[in-house]
């Protein structure tokens, strides 16, 4: 093979978008609300009173803010460091007796197309706001702990969640998937992850409708293209590339 056919091949593997970020509830995995539910025990702990107008603020709060660090939504909320991490212990219990009780569900066609595109040779990192020991007990009720090369939550990136684009960074950094940021995909349901996809440089910042925002909200924070679903994914992906 000559010199400027190895060049080509390099060139050809270089331009592939070969890391992708994705989120995990409400862009890969299906947990019917259980956010804000988990938060109503939280508040409760904290004696914020249901049906009250402090408990309509604070919930509006938490679905303009759904993809963010769990912790920071919480030092927001609460103020104080104490409260804050009392409200985030609650809210990681109720999570996590009702993804114990069997009540969350891979978004449709989500684990095939990371499949696919595992198999495609690229790679796949699920990312996520909550704590790690929320997001290990995702991944054990789905049984997805060896489905992808890497997972990250917040403190796995330095403490920082999105909007930040600290976690797809990390993903970068860890993997060394790709030679550059713009071979990287991001996908999420959150205006927040499209931040956190466009800070990062990555080249599709894709928002899917199956989660918290709509398409006007996810365009208006950078999204490049809107998807049904994270199924669509891997044919975007082709698209871009041929």
């Amino acid at each position: 093979m000559s010199n400027s056919q190895i060049n080509d091949r390099k060139n050809e593997q270089g331009s592939r978008l070969n890391l992708i970020v994705l989120d995990m509830a409400g862009t890969t995995v299906a947990d019917g609300g259980l956010v804000e539910q988990a938060f109503g025990a939280a508040a409760r702990r904290l004696g914020v009173q249901p049906g009250s107008a402090d408990h309509a603020e604070k919930l509006d709060y938490v679905r303009a803010t759904m993809g963010e660090s769990k912790i920071s939504v919480f030092r927001h909320l609460f103020g104080d460091e104490d409260r804050a991490q009392q409200a985030n212990v609650a809210f990681e219990e109720a999570y996590g007796e009702l993804v114990d009780g069997g009540r969350i569900a891979p978004v449709p066609g989500a684990r095939e197309a990371i499949e696919r595109l595992t198999g495609e040779g690229r790679t796949v990192v699920l990312s996520t706001g909550f704590a790690r020991t929320t997001q290990d007990a995702i991944l054990a009720a789905l049984g997805w702990q060896d489905l992808v090369a890497l997972t990250l939550c917040p403190a796995d990136a330095g403490g920082r969640g999105r909007p930040y684009p600290d976690m797809v960074l990390a993903a970068f950094l860890r993997t060394g998937a790709v030679d550059g940021v713009q071979q990287m995909v991001v996908a999420g349901d959150t205006s927040y992850d499209m931040l956190s996809g466009v800070r990062s440089g990555a080249g599709i910042v894709a928002g899917v409708l199956t989660g918290a925002h709509d398409k006007d909200q996810l365009e208006r924070n950078g999204a490049t293209h809107v998807l049904g679903s994270v199924a669509e994914l891997p044919d975007l992906i082709a698209r871009a590339e041929a």
